[in-house]
């Protein structure tokens, strides 16, 4: 886990830090961990990051740094690897399974299964899921294999770079084939769970397309321009049409035995090589059998 970068005349004159600062957005935190472990190198040689540097220098910064991961019990499972490279792992999550884990589900959360394939891997870092799911949508999960690529991920979601597209099933039909709800969603009171549209609630905004209607209920994709807690089955409860076998929000359903809402597509821009990456999870059986 390497980033380097060759100095160009617009750096001149400008130490280090501010290089590094102004081109990848460290945080104060990560920056200090990195010249603590002398993890910033000018020239393939740990360096003063307050000095300069001429033109054609190279400068690199090693992410390799060992990290404490032991608070997650390592337990083998079956993981649906949609993408893997040296900096990132997306998963496709199948629904009933917890990204984290809590004192109901201590050794079967998907990081606990992530934690195995770190170990086998030898990669001795933190279990960061970038992106949450509940423990009964399934589709995709990023995973960053440092903290510097879940901080760039976390800044793509704060400027609507990383995109996440859903395919859900919801009860009834839409009016309109295609729309937007922006109604801001807030904690219920009372709830350390359950959210609710509040006036006063965090702004939140989800674009919506009817991709086609059945007799009870409407198979829908949906694109967050924000990413609140719930926000997709808050927003269709409050129009009316709650997610089909949505509990919480909505009602049972003798069709499905969850919600019926599937993380389809993540769109980003990957952090070190800067492409555009587009991952897709296929459509679940319990979802796809009632598409006909």
């Amino acid at each position: 886990m390497e980033l380097k970068y060759i100095i160009e005349e617009q750096d001149l004159n400008k130490t280090i830090n501010e290089i590094l600062t102004n081109r990848f957005h460290f945080s104060n935190r990560l920056f200090t961990k990195l010249i603590k472990n002398k993890k910033v190198l000018l020239n393939a040689t740990p360096c003063d990051t307050r000095a300069y540097a001429e033109i054609n220098d190279e400068i690199a910064i090693k992410f390799d740094i060992s990290e404490d991961n032991s608070n997650i019990i390592a337990s083998k499972m079956d993981i649906d690897i949609i993408y893997e490279d040296d900096w990132l792992l997306v998963i496709n999550k199948p629904y009933g399974i917890p990204i984290h884990p809590s004192r109901m589900h201590f050794t079967d959360s998907l990081s606990n299964g992530v934690k195995y394939y770190f170990d086998f891997l030898n990669l001795s870092k933190k279990i960061r899921a970038v992106n949450r799911l509940d423990i009964d949508t399934s589709g995709l999960v990023v995973f960053a294999k440092c903290e510097y690529i879940q901080e760039e991920f976390i800044r793509q979601m704060s400027k609507n770079i990383f995109k996440k597209t859903y395919l859900c099933l919801i009860e009834g039909s839409l009016e309109n084939s295609f729309g937007c709800i922006n109604l801001p969603i807030a904690r219920k009171e009372g709830s350390i769970i359950e959210r609710c549209i509040k006036t006063e609630g965090t702004p939140s905004i989800t674009d919506y397309k009817v991709i086609e209607n059945y007799e009870k209920y409407s198979y829908v994709e949906c694109t967050l321009k924000t990413g609140r807690t719930h926000q997709i089955r808050v927003h269709m409860s409050a129009i009316g049409h709650p997610i089909l076998g949505d509990t919480l929000y909505g009602n049972t359903s003798n069709l499905i035995k969850r919600q019926a809402l599937h993380s389809y597509k993540i769109e980003c821009i990957h952090p070190i090589s800067k492409r555009p990456l587009t991952f897709k999870a296929n459509i679940p059986k319990d979802i796809k059998s009632l598409l006909v």
